[in-house]
């Protein structure tokens, strides 16, 4: 089996993690969780984003958060911005690089930004000339890739021209998300095989929830296909909040241990990420789905029962 030699992981708990919590985290607790995971390894982290805080109250810190983080060289610290006025908070917050989205679908995009896909494609174009005036660059996460909890299968001929647009734009990449957990190994694959006719390997990330429990098998598949960059969350925390039925993201700490398992390099610290997760789980004040932090990694002994 041929796979890449190494992965990039991204952890967008700080984000998509975060707006699913209906309580507060406080803004030092945030701060915290980011600081603690710049020092592990990540090149990338997303760590807020600057959405209208009457949607999700949760986000209302993101200029404080973005201000305060210890920003370790080599880490490129992210921001989704929803849109024209979010990337312009985003820019004047200085943080490195912005995450824009839409859905592919007509119905799920109007639930979560009340705006047709055209419009969307409009105003994301917007925001890509905006960032390239401040020489930020952009990814462009198209939700719903694999699917819709409104309209079922979405066309994949509609997420392979997006795709290209974006790129053609002058946009990072692209993230192929599975918003609500309902894609497939196979279909992973045959999506990924046919956007990398157009788009290079580098410039497709993937973003997978375990709604359905195969977020971990479709990220073999997204590297079978040959890609090496994902999305995850710490503790598998988060979820979408206009999707329903919509459980926690792949974990963070599971992807990296299995990656590494794998024999590919993801250069981030797992004993350090298994510690923040435990830490995380504290903050929240629940048991949080990631696997690796009950179980322990794959080689940790156990003393013999009755010795």
């Amino acid at each position: 089996m041929q796979l890449p030699k190494v992965a990039n992981v991204t952890d967008v708990g700080c984000r998509d993690g975060f707006q699913m919590e209906k309580e507060f985290i406080p803004t030092e607790e945030k701060i915290n969780i980011v600081n603690r995971l710049s020092k592990l390894g990540f090149k990338r982290i997303q760590i807020t984003s600057f959405v209208n805080p009457k949607a999700v109250p949760q986000m209302k810190d993101a200029a404080e958060v973005v201000s305060k983080i210890n920003r370790e060289p080599g880490v490129t610290y992210s921001a989704l911005t929803p849109n024209l006025k979010g990337a312009n908070n985003a820019i004047d917050a200085n943080v490195d690089e912005l995450d824009v989205f839409m859905s592919v679908s007509e119905s799920h995009n109007k639930a979560n930004v009340r705006m047709q896909v055209s419009d969307s494609v409009n105003a994301i174009s917007d925001i890509i000339a905006l960032a390239k005036e401040h020489n930020k660059p952009v990814w462009v996460n198209l939700a719903t890739s694999f699917g819709c909890p409104f309209e079922g299968e979405v066309s994949s001929k509609n997420v392979l021209n997006l795709a290209d647009k974006f790129v053609s734009l002058g946009a990072s990449g692209v993230v192929l998300a599975d918003t609500t957990g309902m894609a497939n190994p196979v279909q992973v694959y045959e999506l990924v095989s046919e956007c990398m006719k157009n788009v290079s390997a580098d410039k497709i990330c993937l973003h997978f929830h375990n709604t359905r429990n195969m977020g971990m098998a479709n990220i073999l598949a997204g590297l079978q296909a040959g890609v090496n960059n994902f999305e995850a969350a710490l503790g598998g925390l988060g979820g979408c909040p206009f999707a329903p039925g919509a459980s926690g993201n792949v974990s963070t700490e599971d992807v990296v241990h299995m990656l590494e398992e794998m024999g590919i390099d993801t250069g981030i610290d797992i004993n350090g990420l298994l510690e923040t997760a435990r830490y995380l789980e504290k903050i929240i004040g629940r048991p949080l789905p990631g696997q690796v932090m009950k179980a322990g990694q794959r080689c940790d002994l156990h003393p013999m029962p009755g010795s």
